[in-house]
């Protein structure tokens, strides 16, 4: 009986168990910071607070005010309320938002490629936006994007956001050209015609 009993308690550990596990896998991931990102920090009435501040190496952000702050490793909600209650002692009620960036190099067949501050929230072509967007030569339809010098995506839509594609600072999205008889489809075309109606010339002859 003891055994049964034993058993049975044993059966009922490992479900609650089984289901405490399924319920943090089923919790929304609140994003963190990592070195090389970017925070950008909206206090409502003070200006001179507010702003994009780059993450060093080290993890840590400079602050108005504040000073020297370890901002990586910390859920975005929870560095929110930090800054709430450190901002508190100096000013009343501070209302503040937060949004992470990541630092990303937007290059290839774009108009003015380079490194943009990105919201994870918004698309490739948001990304390419802030690039003045494709160039005549660019190509939508061939997006990379690099890591480290290896490509890891190839061929993804500009409809799809940078947190689907889990994009992080140093990144390089890059718009391949498109190919020579893509962008020379007018001359192509008339070339074909031309030899077409030289050969029908020819053998009318």
């Amino acid at each position: 009986m003891r055994r049964q009993t034993a058993i049975t308690q044993l059966v009922i550990a490992l479900f609650a168990a089984h289901a405490a596990t399924a319920q943090v896998a089923a919790a929304p991931m609140d994003s963190s910071l990592l070195p090389g990102d970017a925070v950008r920090v909206l206090i409502w009435r003070e200006p001179d607070l507010s702003g994009e501040f780059v993450i060093d190496e080290k993890g840590v952000v400079t602050f108005p005010m504040l000073g020297k702050r370890d901002v990586t490793n910390i859920p975005l909600s929870s560095l929110r309320d930090k800054l709430i209650s450190e901002y508190s002692v100096q000013l009343r009620n501070p209302s503040i938002t937060i949004t992470p960036l990541r630092r990303i190099y937007v290059l290839g067949e774009v108009s003015k490629p380079g490194l943009y501050s990105v919201d994870p929230t918004i698309t490739l072509a948001g990304a390419l936006a802030l690039a003045g967007g494709a160039n005549p030569t660019g190509n939508l339809e061939r997006l990379r994007i690099l890591r480290n010098g290896s490509v890891i995506r190839k061929n993804v839509s500009a409809n799809t956001s940078l947190s689907a594609i889990d994009i992080r600072s140093a990144d390089q999205v890059f718009v391949d050209r498109r190919s020579w008889l893509d962008r020379n489809s007018t001359f192509a075309a008339s070339a074909l015609l031309s030899a077409a109606t030289l050969a029908i010339t020819l053998l009318a002859r």
